[in-house]
């Protein structure tokens, strides 16, 4: 089977919202899927409405490839969790270094139950938008987790998967970088102004690199990686 029909895992945020660019560039057929686990930032959900809708209108050629948005609910996610994304408490470290941002298995579930959709859908490609270059320590997120998660996908579906994230080695200013030469200045604004990263859920206060609170862990790294887009 070719490996031309892509599902993204697409959260509505900055990185995920490139990597769908990035895979619509590539692919004939691409796919999205998001996750409704009980995340205090729910606001992404709604962003990703709208940046999807946007895209189509903006980018008609890659409008003609983009098929279904698929949503699903993991509330059960939410329920086996005691973290700062799906409980209302202060973001800080926990005592084995990670952030207590890290939802346990979070990726893991993400791809396993997208890897059941794409089996059923005849897409071979799965694409995140993990990185370990600038990101917050989530084990999930490496890249030898996610090689040994393809070859399991593979095996456990009699299936040739094929786990792309275009982000694993560069950082945030790479990553503006990446979504200018996709798709030019109007992708860049598009990004900016209908995604959304900030942990907290604030998608009110309006900074030049987006919306967010300012403060929280995944604001910085997208005010850093901003400011270094900007400042090259």
């Amino acid at each position: 089977m070719p490996h031309d029909r892509a599902l993204v895992l697409f959260s509505g945020g900055q990185d995920s919202a490139t990597c769908l660019a990035w895979a619509l560039a590539r692919y004939a057929h691409v796919e999205t899927i998001g996750f409704d686990y009980g995340q205090r930032h729910r606001v992404e959900l709604q962003c990703r409405t709208t940046f999807l809708q946007r895209l189509k209108g903006e980018f008609p050629a890659w409008g003609a490839k983009l098929g279904a948005d698929h949503l699903l609910d993991l509330g059960l996610l939410g329920q086996v969790s005691d973290t700062a994304l799906t409980a209302d408490k202060a973001i800080e470290f926990e005592a084995n270094g990670l952030p207590n941002t890290f939802v346990p298995g979070r990726n893991l579930v993400f791809f396993t139950f997208a890897a059941a959709l794409a089996y059923r859908r005849g897409l071979t490609v799965l694409v995140g938008g993990m990185c370990e270059t600038d990101y917050s320590g989530y084990p999930d997120c490496r890249d030898d987790t996610l090689k040994a998660l393809q070859v399991t996908l593979g095996l456990g579906l009699a299936t040739r998967m094929v786990i792309e994230t275009p982000l694993m080695w560069i950082d945030k200013a790479a990553t503006w970088r990446l979504t200018e030469q996709l798709g030019g200045e109007p992708l860049v604004r598009l990004v900016r102004d209908e995604t959304h990263s900030c942990y907290v859920g604030d998608h009110t206060q309006q900074h030049a690199w987006g919306y967010g609170c300012g403060q929280c862990p995944a604001c910085e790294l997208r005010r850093k990686g901003w400011d270094g887009y900007v400042g090259a």
